[in-house]
């Protein structure tokens, strides 16, 4: 499902983020990727969903090379991977319906088949009462709901998650992760960067380690590691 072979990443500066990782995770994993900051956490999440470009090696996913596709390529290979991020990125002017629709409005899915999928997936994050409010109007815990909504409207295979519960009260924190458990639940395979030890340690899955630009650590049901 998702490959990487030999992978480096060396920015302009020279900083040398990505070092030679080669993993694979196979469809239906959840997977926390772990680490100190700036050890090349955030590089190696970019890469999967083609915010940035390897330097050397092959990424694959969904049978697709990221390192080789034009960037005209990048928005179907991005109808195919949900990402989660930290701060929501929803759109102020838009409902919390609006905001899930556009995510289909863009490949120009059917008018019934978006209503009927904004709504299922709503009845997911439990948020169907509010499909008609701004994201301002929604706590930050209902708003993060409405970015996983978001991710999964199109049914994509993989969902990537770049800390998504960092700016989220230990209680909401939970509640966004019972949500990530039934989504991988109903097969969808999940890439999570997070600091959260607690989350790590209690709900255990797959951890990759990353320090250094490099894998340090490969653990089925593993641990945090870290001090927080």
């Amino acid at each position: 499902m998702i490959e990487l072979k030999d992978v480096y990443k060396t920015y302009p500066n020279g900083v040398l983020a990505v070092n030679g990782i080669s993993i694979k995770i196979r469809q239906g994993e959840f997977v926390y990727v772990v680490g100190p900051s700036g050890a090349g956490k955030s590089t190696f999440i970019k890469m999967m969903y083609r915010e940035e470009k390897p330097s050397k090696g092959a990424i694959l996913i969904n049978g697709m090379d990221l390192a080789k596709i034009k960037n005209s390529k990048v928005p179907l290979l991005r109808r195919g991977i949900g990402v989660v991020f930290q701060d929501y990125k929803l759109l102020p002017t838009l409902t919390v319906y609006e905001n899930i629709a556009f995510a289909l409005e863009v490949i120009e899915e059917n008018p019934k088949t978006i209503k009927k999928r904004v709504m299922e997936v709503l009845d997911l994050v439990k948020l169907k009462h509010k499909a008609r409010f701004l994201p301002t109007e929604l706590s930050g815990g209902e708003q993060q709901r409405v970015s996983i909504a978001r991710s999964i409207v199109n049914n994509p295979k993989v969902v990537i998650a770049d800390e998504p519960t960092g700016n989220l009260d230990p209680d909401t924190t939970w509640e966004i992760m019972e949500i990530f458990k039934e989504i991988n639940d109903r097969g969808t395979t999940i890439v999570m960067a997070t600091h959260n030890k607690d989350i790590v340690n209690n709900l255990k899955r797959r951890v990759i380690a990353i320090e250094g630009g490099k894998v340090v650590r490969d653990q089925a049901r593993g641990v945090y590691g870290y001090e927080s």
